[in-house]
């Protein structure tokens, strides 16, 4: 059987916004919340995805 996954909760995406901003290295975000490292690069490319502007289309 496959690993089990859970999403990330709003508390643990709002500790990862400030550790961000406070630069807080990710390897040590990551070992804090036990997550893989990879999830916390990834859920910050989704919040710059969606912070962005979309493309506009022609």
């Amino acid at each position: 059987m496959g690993a089990v996954y859970t999403q990330l909760s709003l508390k643990e995406r709002r500790k990862i916004e400030d550790w961000w901003h406070a630069r807080v290295p990710v390897r040590e975000m990551a070992r804090v919340l036990n997550r893989h490292k990879s999830t916390i690069f990834r859920e910050k490319m989704m919040e710059e995805m969606a912070r962005s502007p979309s493309p506009q289309k022609q």
